[in-house]
């Protein structure tokens, strides 16, 4: 497509050539490909303009900026004083409008987005997901940095999805990328609210204005499917799911172990049986969001019911580390008090009295301060042993992260700062029948330390040191 093409009718300034060849659009130089348009957006930790000679060795033929450089007369260059309205217009132009095209199903709240987009894909069938974990395009898995991608990418990805031939997608949409119109001129034919507590105060710096960034989603969607036990979006209207109070589709009749779950699902004065190996009641909010999900695409409960019970989980959230010693292990993503609530209670529930539950957490670096004590204390509530460590303590100190935690604490507990050590130590106090929980990493792969992404997965690093020991210690 040529410059003019795709500026055609919009108020710009071109300096340079209007029949240059646009081959892509990109914001972030090190994704510039050559032909691409590069978007040199202003503010924020990495200043667009700053790289704009960087975008252009690696091959772009234009540049959409606010403010004509002189010392770039070599360069294209598309002037605009609004640069994020033509950073959404030109990516819908330029990729043409792929949600259009695809049953488009938006989730956000603070817990429960990953499980569910997963649910969604799995239960509606030739679905894509850009997510958390990763972006699935067809046969396609590409791991992500952002749980919500940059505008221009999530144009590009849903385009990937078309030509891919698929009918379906589903997103995860967080507080950030809601905030930063990272999703703006999208509609969604769906979006979900899942829950709702306090997280990321350290970038909206007020519940309030968290919260309104969360609802503002249901501005560009045609049907919103909401969890009516939530009571902070009471305002919200559409398609109601929940558990305690009266909704579209509630859920009753619960019966959890720790290989899955039984419940009824009351829809229209009818009762429909589900089982799913997800574990706890919160998972059962994300089966009745996903369900009704599914109804609104026209599935019928059978072919729901079927594909609910062969669902197997999600990487890192509540999964189960295999060990030959008796006792359970698992891996969740849970950094929130909620979700450790949600977590916690659920397998202290499920346990009875069979045994301990030994949890190994941690908070990140750089963010929410408020969150830290609230954390230990939902830890501190079920749990019989606690380990204190580093999770993500970018360039905060791990030891000045653990003691904020521990501000939240009334009884023992221990502080660890070495994550590897401390998931040994909690490995090593379990006895046959109890539960250890490795909290607040999940699916991750990485350690973010003082700039440097270091390797580390919970995962692997249970797996080997349950490898390694001969039998459970006391």
């Amino acid at each position: 497509m040529k410059l003019k093409q795709l500026v055609r009718g919009l108020d710009v300034l071109i300096k340079g050539s209007k029949e240059v060849e646009i081959t892509g659009i990109s914001s972030h130089s090190h994704l510039v490909t050559p032909g691409c348009l590069f978007i040199a957006k202003k503010g924020g930790r990495f200043n667009g303009v700053d790289f704009i000679s960087q975008a252009f060795k690696f091959g772009a033929v234009a540049v959409l900026t606010d403010m004509y450089n002189p010392f770039f007369k070599h360069i294209v260059q598309v002037i605009s004083s609004d640069i994020t309205f033509l950073e959404i217009l030109l990516s819908k132009r330029y990729y043409g409008d792929p949600a259009s095209s695809l049953f488009l199903v938006g989730i956000t709240g603070t817990n429960g987005k990953t499980t569910t987009a997963y649910l969604v894909r799995h239960l509606l069938g030739n679905c894509g997901l850009l997510g958390t974990i990763e972006h699935i395009i067809g046969t396609h898995r590409l791991s992500v940095q952002l749980t919500t991608s940059d505008v221009v990418t999530n144009y590009k990805m849903l385009r990937k999805m078309v030509d891919q031939k698929m009918t379906n997608a589903v997103m995860e949409v967080t507080s950030h990328a809601l905030e930063q119109n990272r999703v703006g001129g999208i509609l969604f034919d769906l979006g979900v609210f899942t829950n709702f507590s306090q997280d990321h105060l350290d970038y909206h710096g007020s519940i309030e204005a968290y919260r309104a960034a969360k609802i503002s989603l249901f501005k560009q969607v045609k049907r919103s499917i909401i969890n009516r036990d939530e009571r902070a979006v009471d305002e919200l209207e559409g398609i109601t799911y929940g558990i305690d109070n009266a909704a579209d589709f509630r859920g009753g009749d619960i019966e959890e172990s720790l290989d899955g779950t039984r419940f009824n699902l009351y829809y229209q004065n009818r009762v429909y049986p589900f089982v799913t190996q997800l574990i706890g009641i919160y998972n059962v909010y994300n089966c009745l969001a996903a369900i009704a999900v599914g109804i609104c695409k026209g599935h019928s409960f059978s072919v729901l019911q079927k594909k609910l019970a062969e669902f197997t989980g999600v990487a890192g959230r509540l999964e189960k580390i295999s060990n030959v010693h008796g006792f359970y292990l698992f891996v969740d993503f849970a950094h929130t008090e909620q979700a450790l609530v949600y977590v916690l209670s659920t397998l202290k529930r499920i346990k009875m009295e069979r045994g301990k539950i030994i949890t190994i957490f941690g908070c990140g670096g750089e963010r929410d301060q408020g969150k830290r004590p609230k954390m230990a204390r939902a830890v501190e509530k079920f749990s019989d042993c606690i380990i204190v460590t580093s999770d993500n303590p970018r360039y905060e100190d791990p030891m000045h992260i653990c003691c904020s935690i521990a501000k939240g604490f009334v009884g023992k507990y221990q502080i660890e700062v070495d994550r590897k050590i401390a998931i040994k130590k909690g490995i090593s106090m379990a006895q046959r029948g109890d539960i250890v929980l490795i909290a607040g990493k999940g699916h991750e792969l990485f350690q973010n330390i003082a700039g440097r992404s270091l390797p580390f997965d919970d995962r692997e690093v249970a797996r080997e040191i349950v490898s390694t020991i001969e039998s459970p210690l006391c």
